[in-house]
C-alpha cells in the first residue's frame, strides 16, 4: 500500500511538472510570436502590463502603424528616442499603480473603443483601438490623422449629454440666442399688399 501511494504521488508530481513546463513553453512561444489582442479590452490590459514591465517592444506591438508614426514624429520634434515617447503607451491611465476599471467596450467594423477610469483626474477616458494585422491596437495616431471612426458614444459622454442636453448637439452646430424679446414677438408684421390694377 505504501509503495502504491508513493508511485501515485510521483506520477501526480510528474504530471504537475509536465503541465507547468508545457504552460511555460506555450507562454514563451506566444510572447515570441507576438501575441495579438482579440479585443480592445485585452489590448489595453496587455499595453498596461507592457508599460509596467517597461517592455518597449511589446508597447510597439500594441500600437497601430499611425500611432507609431506619431511617436516617431513626436520623438523627432522633442529630440527624444521613441522609447521615451512610448514609455507610458500614450495613455495617462497606464501611470496608475494598478489596473483601473475598464468598461463600455464598443466595436464597429475595424474600430473599437473602451472607457478606462483615470483615478488621478477622477474621470473616464475613452480610448480608441483599431483592428490591424489581426490584432487590436491603440489608435491614437489614427485619431490625429482623422482615420479613426468612432464605434459610437461612450457611456461617460452619454451621461454628460443626459446631464446637460445642450451638449448633445453635433459639434458643427452653432447655437444662437435670439435677440428678440417676448414683447417684440407679439407684434404682427403686415402682409405685403397685392399690386393694384
Amino acid at each position: 500500500m505504501k509503495y502504491k501511494n508513493k508511485i501515485i504521488g510521483i506520477l501526480l508530481l510528474s504530471a504537475a511538472f509536465l503541465s507547468l513546463a508545457c504552460t511555460n513553453q506555450a507562454a514563451n512561444q506566444t510572447a515570441k510570436s507576438g501575441e495579438k489582442a482579440s479585443t480592445p479590452t485585452e489590448a489595453y490590459k496587455m499595453l498596461f502590463a507592457a508599460v509596467k514591465a517597461k517592455d518597449t517592444e511589446k508597447i510597439k506591438q500594441l500600437m497601430s502603424k499611425s500611432s507609431l508614426g506619431l511617436a516617431e514624429f513626436s520623438g523627432s520634434q522633442q529630440k527624444k528616442p521613441i522609447e521615451k515617447i512610448l514609455e507610458n503607451g500614450f495613455v495617462a491611465t497606464t501611470l496608475a499603480d494598478s489596473l483601473t476599471e475598464i468598461r463600455d467596450e464598443r466595436i464597429k467594423d475595424n474600430f473599437g473603443a473602451i472607457e478606462v477610469h483615470n483615478p488621478k483626474e477622477k474621470r473616464w477616458e475613452d480610448l480608441p483601438f483599431i483592428l490591424e494585422d489581426g490584432g487590436w491596437k491603440l489608435a491614437v495616431g489614427d485619431v490625429f490623422q482623422d482615420k479613426y471612426k468612432s464605434p459610437g458614444k461612450g457611456r461617460a459622454q452619454i451621461e454628460r449629454e443626459a446631464a446637460n442636453p445642450e451638449m448633445s448637439l453635433p459639434s458643427n452646430t452653432a447655437t444662437i440666442s435670439s435677440p428678440i424679446s417676448e414683447a417684440d414677438k407679439s407684434v404682427e408684421v403686415p402682409k405685403e399688399d397685392k399690386p393694384k390694377k
